[in-house]
């Protein structure tokens, strides 16, 4: 309806009336689409189909608003609209321009959902899928290795035996966790290591784990010395434990493209966990039948060495730290060009052993 310019008072009113339809608009569009966004990826439909709908729509009650396109996935909002035009209060509703998927094609998206960030691959850079693939085994070899550890401190403080006492028990349990509690807070002095070199400090990390686990197994053969041997051990544990953690957020920020490092890091937390849990399982299954410990922890312990060693090398830093810095101008001045410190060998020894952790020196002119 036009409106006279003779009666500001009307055009007023009007304003207000269009100004609060869009805001409605605007909140019920992003409420639907933060719902959408979150289902599986569908395959677009062919042109013909979306011809069709849109000619549905013509002629009828329903007014387009917009379209949208999130990730392969299509919709269009449209709105039921009154006699006088304007549109009905909360009859705001999407619909879906893909075709229907497959089962098998659903439970993919599904899993993906879970253990990839949103926009996958283009939202991390290439080395993602390799430390990703390395966590996972290093947390499969984990969660096997703590199934064995934890029987072996229970069978040592003797919890399997008939003539222990609880109270005994329960006291050297909270002694041996107390200690390593006192061992992670006094470890946490040192974290502004954690920012320079966290290659090193990670392996090592992982490292110390499998020296507190090999402590807690060898509580079997002096059951005497089980509190001495288990406090060491949770200590070495604690002390990884906190190097894993203070590690974690910058080696998923150099994965990250853009601002989606909490994504990156709970979809990388998740695929963790998923291992541990399947290498739970497997242990249990194979404790049943009382395999040589010293067999399955040399087995299990290379494993996740080994894995713990890949991880650490699929990953590539974008900051400069002393040891890095040092091979950067050791080769400008023996070949007087600059490297790319994104991707380099940086031959720095991983703590107590000289291993190369990184990639091969790519020259920059």
């Amino acid at each position: 309806m036009k409106q006279s310019p003779n009666h500001p008072a009307q055009t007023l009113t009007s304003s207000t009336t269009s100004s609060q339809e869009a805001r409605l608009l605007v909140r019920e569009t992003l409420r639907i689409s933060a719902n959408l966004a979150s289902s599986p990826p569908a395959n677009q439909p062919p042109l013909s189909q979306s011809a069709l709908l849109e000619e549905g729509f013509i002629g009828s009650t329903s007014r387009l608003i917009c379209c949208e396109e999130i990730d392969g996935r299509r919709w269009k909002y449209v709105a039921e609209s009154d006699a006088s035009g304007r549109f009905k209060k909360n009859s705001i509703r999407a619909v879906g321009l893909q075709t229907p998927q497959a089962p098998v094609e659903e439970l993919m998206g599904f899993i993906r959902s879970y253990v990839v960030p949103e926009g996958f691959p283009d939202s991390v850079i290439p080395s993602y899928v390799p430390y990703m693939t390395w966590r996972a085994l290093k947390h499969f070899f984990g969660g096997a290795m703590g199934v064995f550890t934890t029987k072996t401190l229970l069978n040592s403080v003797g919890v399997s035996k008939s003539q222990a006492i609880p109270g005994a028990v329960a006291i050297n349990w909270i002694l041996k966790d107390g200690a390593g509690r006192v061992g992670k807070m006094l470890y946490a002095r040192q974290g502004k290591k954690f920012d320079y070199d966290l290659k090193q400090l990670r392996f090592a990390g992982d490292l110390l784990m499998e020296l507190g686990a090999a402590v807690e197994l060898a509580t079997a053969a002096v059951p005497h010395l089980f509190l001495p041997l288990a406090c060491a051990a949770n200590v070495a544990k604690n002390v990884g434990a906190v190097t894993s953690t203070s590690t974690r957020t910058p080696i998923y920020k150099a994965f990250a493209k853009g601002e989606n490092i909490g994504d990156v890091t709970a979809k990388g937390e998740c695929v963790g966990n998923v291992a541990d849990l399947m290498g739970t399982g497997l242990s249990i299954m194979i404790s049943k039948r009382n395999p040589s410990l010293v067999t399955t922890f040399a087995l299990l312990s290379c494993g996740y060495v080994f894995s713990s060693y890949q991880e650490v090398k699929s990953v590539v830093l974008h900051t400069l730290n002393r040891a890095r810095f040092s091979v950067a101008v050791e080769s400008f001045l023996k070949t007087g060009l600059y490297v790319l410190c994104m991707k380099q060998d940086y031959r720095v020894c991983v703590y107590f052993f000289n291993l190369v952790a990184g990639h091969d020196i790519t020259e920059l002119s």
